[in-house]
């Protein structure tokens, strides 16, 4: 299980390693595939997700920022 607090960490984890860019000020893609999640666990008010319903790529960078 993957909590709410737990993806904002990673949120800010992968914010730190690919900032936003450009004049617009772009999300990375790695943080806007997090983002996503967020916004539907809010959306759903959701406190947890299991890691195994969320999409191949979140899940890629969870487990990334869990190993680093």
């Amino acid at each position: 299980m993957l909590t709410l607090t737990e993806l904002e960490d990673a949120i800010n984890y992968w914010r730190q390693q690919r900032p936003a860019s450009g004049e617009e000020c772009a999300l990375s893609p790695e943080v806007n595939a997090l983002a996503g999640l967020y916004a539907m666990m809010i959306f759903h008010r959701r406190h947890e997700v299991d890691l195994e319903q969320i999409d191949a790529q979140a899940r890629q960078l969870i487990e990334a920022w869990l190993a680093s």
